[in-house]
């Protein structure tokens, strides 16, 4: 398949316009109440909450809608996407077990929000979108902080053949099931996260790559996600 390929830095100003947004002190107080809500639910590595302290996430938001930018909650972003629940992102970013320098394939880029989280804690992230008005959005902005991350406009279900393997693989969407493809591009002894269920709730699985004939599955329950797109990218 061919892939639309740009590196972009991120986050944008915000998604929908090209007005400027300042990170006051009030945005760094409501950023902090939101990691000391994630801590007390159960998010304990630290470098995922460091991270998430860093980022503003109101750069990811219209900017007639920043108030609801620190709530713990998932919200929409246009394309039937979400930028995904803060608590989401610490989970699934925490279940990675992230490693500095680590390559980890990002499928279903969305606001970006969830990439520069895992460029924030030196991962050199790959990260596929398949709706194009998304995709074009994202590689078109001038952002102000300095994370580069590969951005690609592809079928997430076929994975970055070209660019494997990846020590991680993250799935932002409700997959069906696990692409055969996404574990072959699994370095052995890397780790696939990913909602999975056909349903409206999924269940959070963790694949551990024991070798190219074995893989170790965990569940680590219930969550809600935005289909993954099946068949060719869509153009939007």
């Amino acid at each position: 398949m061919l892939y639309i390929f740009a590196v972009y830095k991120i986050p944008p100003s915000n998604l929908m316009t090209s007005t400027p947004i300042t990170d006051t002190f009030r945005h760094k107080g409501l950023r902090k109440k939101l990691i000391d809500l994630l801590r007390s639910k159960g998010i304990s590595d630290e470098n995922v909450l460091t991270a998430m302290n860093i980022i503003p996430r109101h750069f990811f938001f219209d900017s007639s809608f920043l108030e609801f930018a620190y709530e713990d909650k998932a919200f929409p972003i246009g394309s039937g996407q979400t930028i995904s629940q803060p608590y989401t992102v610490a989970f699934q970013s925490e279940l990675l077990q992230l490693e500095k320098g680590m390559r980890v394939l990002e499928v279903g880029t969305g606001s970006g929000y969830q990439a520069s989280v895992l460029a924030e804690m030196d991962a050199r992230v790959f990260s596929i979108e398949r709706q194009k008005l998304l995709y074009d959005t994202l590689k078109s902005l001038s952002p102000p902080l300095n994370y580069r991350i590969r951005l690609f406009y592809g079928d997430g279900y076929a994975g970055l053949p070209a660019h494997a393997p990846f020590d991680r693989i993250l799935i932002t969407a409700a997959a069906p099931f696990i692409p055969e493809a996404l574990i072959n591009q699994l370095k052995t002894g890397g780790i696939l996260v990913a909602p999975v269920g056909k349903n409206d709730v999924q269940i959070m699985t963790r694949i551990f790559k024991i070798s190219d004939t074995e893989i170790k599955t965990e569940t680590h329950g219930s969550f809600r996600f935005v289909p993954m797109l099946t068949d060719k990218a869509q153009d939007i």
